[in-house]
């Protein structure tokens, strides 16, 4: 019995080609149907087509006309947060799961570590970002343990790994990552900043979480955040906190001004990440796409498995 659907992928740059070949090779549930691009010179379209995938440079429409779209059972949008209303839109109209790589938010934000479960119906899921995906899970995992006032993410990431795309939705990735860490990191406020770093070598993608919460037993809030780190490496193998858990006590009588909430004290839990990529088809620095890419996958597979094999 054949148990794998058959997926698409618009967007055939770094984070669509990356898509492909961890489907092409590790896919349970998933098998390529279709490589979806504008750029008919691109490497993604031309690696597809290398690997016997069935490839169109002419968008989401040329991806409409294929033969095989009948088949297509869910969608992953690797383009441009403004190109994906128009996408998401189309594809709705024949009832495709739609996977959002990009910043529009469209559908809900989705951590596999954190929710997946929980919106596995929706037709459209978003991946946040990669910072998102790399540190909200940390936010989440004190949440668990204390209210959360303020939660600030740093991601660094190198200026290779960064494409058009990225480059193209640096506003809304602060944006969208912000309104995560609240809606599902259970801050009360939050804050993320990118950094795109030019060194030589390329350097490793790394992550720093800052967050503020009430006044919590340390060694219950580590051991969360432990098991929260457990749970995203079983997606990210390459996920990984870099230095021991940190603490550090704001006493009521010195609180420290957080923007927009005022003067808070409690606990300050500082974090410090690295996400190295698996090297599938970007080096292993980019561990930025990497987790977007996997995160993805493990999204689709579990959609896959629940919704289209076992039910």
């Amino acid at each position: 019995m054949n148990d794998k659907i058959s997926v698409a992928i618009i967007g055939s740059g770094n984070i669509g080609t990356d898509l492909m070949i961890k489907i092409l090779r590790n896919g349970q549930h998933l098998k390529m149907g279709a490589m979806v691009g504008i750029d008919p010179a691109s490497d993604g379209l031309a690696r597809a087509e290398r690997l016997g995938v069935a490839t169109t440079a002419k968008g989401v429409e040329g991806l409409l006309a294929l033969p095989g779209f009948k088949d297509i059972r869910i969608v992953f949008d690797a383009t441009s947060a403004g190109a994906h209303g128009r996408h998401n839109a189309l594809l709705q109209e024949h009832r495709v799961k739609v996977i959002d790589l990009t910043p529009a938010a469209i559908g809900p934000f989705t951590i596999p570590a954190i929710n997946l479960d929980a919106e596995l119906a929706a037709p459209n899921i978003n991946m946040v970002t990669c910072g998102g995906q790399a540190t909200i899970p940390i936010v989440a995992a004190v949440s668990r343990v204390a209210k959360v006032h303020y939660g600030e993410i740093v991601a660094s990431i190198s200026s290779k790994s960064a494409g058009p795309g990225t480059r193209a939705n640096i506003d809304e990735f602060t944006e969208t990552t912000s309104h995560a860490i609240e809606k599902l990191g259970g801050a009360q406020k939050g804050k993320a900043i990118i950094v795109l770093n030019p060194a030589e070598p390329p350097l490793m993608m790394r992550d720093t979480v800052f967050v503020l919460s009430e006044p919590a037993d340390q060694a219950a809030v580590e051991r969360s955040i432990l098991a929260m780190v457990e749970a995203v490496q079983a997606y990210v193998p390459g996920y990984r906190l870099k230095q021991q858990v940190q603490f550090e006590v704001i006493p009521a009588d010195q609180p420290v001004n957080v923007p927009g909430l005022g003067l808070r004290s409690g606990l300050k839990t500082s974090v410090f990440l690295e996400v190295e990529g698996a090297a599938h088809y970007l080096p292993a620095y980019a561990g930025n796409l990497d987790i977007m890419t996997s995160a993805a996958v493990a999204c689709a597979e579990r959609i896959a498995a629940t919704q289209f094999v076992e039910g």
